[in-house]
């Protein structure tokens, strides 16, 4: 994919949010809250019911006491636009939220149904990849389910230039490139991300040396971007050299494994100088699906197309004849990685679903007995039991 698409000119307005993503939609949206006296902003960070929001007063600190609502789903985010107490208040209030044009949503863990929004009103999702460690393929898979399949909110959602089902663009970026002892080794690296991320730019960037640096920063100038990845990712380094200071804190990766500190505890929104906005994120140790059935089928674009030529509309891709994606992967050319991958994908995404949605947990329950006695079925004829 060329980067030339994923850039973008930032807006001539001389309003003061405009830095942080302030544009004529958002504009409208406040409008009736404008009438009420009340002033737009932008959360830049959350603490506790507490929050910092950038209005253009200034920033203030501000309770959501107004705004906590039941569903986790909608609760006050890094990201988020929202409309506050004008000056005098003390304390100030957010007293009302502005529909998300999108958002990163991951499940909190995987024995429960509740989703739990990292980053709002984002348009690129930067997934951070160390090269100081061996690639774990499935793990990328993972993120990019989760990046492609983000929550629109309560308002259409707003699409990039190609249009990802989320509303965010998401990119893999490979750190620590420095570490990589050869061109053609990187190379290589590159390419089996591609493979893994079909349709998604993928870019090798070194912070200590700076390679790739520019590119990055004219991509994330178009808007606002989330860094995501697991902690030693060099997530907050990254942030430290598109901002141009040591602004984030950064302690060293372990030598043995190469994991992480969680040198950053809270999810911060920054204004880049080059343009556009950052949120930087803790690192993930944990990564569960939140109902990201379109974001397996867009990693793994090339089963669904196999899968469009299966026998049955049905097909569960394990032992049915005429299965395009079992042939595929016995003719090799598609890896079995990748086939185990996406089924367990697919799998994880059935099980969070059918905990908040009745009728998919009885479509559940029934395909599974069906598999059952396709099973029983087959054994019986293994032993020659079949009548």
């Amino acid at each position: 994919m060329s980067f030339s698409s994923l850039l973008d000119s930032s807006s001539s307005s001389s309003h003061p949010l405009v830095p942080y993503g302030w544009d004529a939609d958002w504009e409208a949206e406040f409008a009736p809250y404008a009438g009420q006296g009340l002033l737009p902003g932008r959360v830049v960070r959350v603490d506790r019911g507490l929050c910092d929001v950038v209005t253009p007063a200034g920033t203030v600190r501000a309770d959501t006491e107004f705004v906590v609502p039941r569903d986790p789903m909608k609760v006050v985010c890094t990201g988020d636009w929202v409309a506050v107490d004008p000056d005098g208040g003390d304390p100030r209030y957010v007293r009302t939220l502005l529909p998300r044009r999108t958002a990163f949503v991951r499940s909190t863990s995987s024995k429960r149904s509740e989703g739990q929004v990292l980053a709002t009103n984002i348009d690129f999702v930067v997934i951070c990849v160390s090269l100081a460690v061996e690639l774990d393929l499935g793990r990328i898979e993972r993120f990019l389910a989760l990046a492609m399949s983000g929550s629109g909110g309560e308002a259409p959602l707003h699409t990039s230039a190609l249009s990802w089902e989320s509303g965010a663009q998401p990119l893999v970026v490979l750190t620590k490139a420095d570490l990589v002892p050869d061109g053609a080794t990187l190379s290589h690296l590159v390419q089996d991300v591609e493979t893994t991320a079909p349709g998604v730019a993928v870019l090798p960037v070194s912070s200590a040396v700076g390679d790739g640096l520019d590119v990055l920063a004219a991509v994330v100038s178009g808007g606002t971007s989330v860094l995501l990845g697991q902690s030693g990712a060099g997530k907050s380094t990254l942030a430290n050299a598109l901002l141009g200071e040591e602004v984030m804190s950064v302690q060293a990766a372990r030598d043995v494994d190469g994991k992480g500190r969680h040198t950053t505890t809270t999810r911060n929104l920054l204004v880049l100088p080059g343009g556009g906005v950052l949120i930087d994120t803790p690192g993930l140790r944990g990564v569960g699906l939140f109902d990201a059935e379109v974001g397996v089928g867009q990693v793994f674009s090339e089963i669904e197309e196999f899968a469009a030529r299966c026998r049955f509309h049905d097909c569960a891709h394990a032992a049915e004849p005429g299965c395009a994606v079992l042939e595929a992967a016995e003719s090799g050319v598609l890896p079995e990685r990748r086939l185990d991958s996406y089924r367990k994908l697919v799998r994880e995404n059935q099980r969070i679903v059918a905990k908040t949605d009745a009728r998919a947990r009885a479509e559940l329950r029934k395909e599974w007995k069906r598999r059952g006695a396709e099973g029983r079925a087959a054994m019986d004829v293994k032993r020659g039991r079949w009548r």
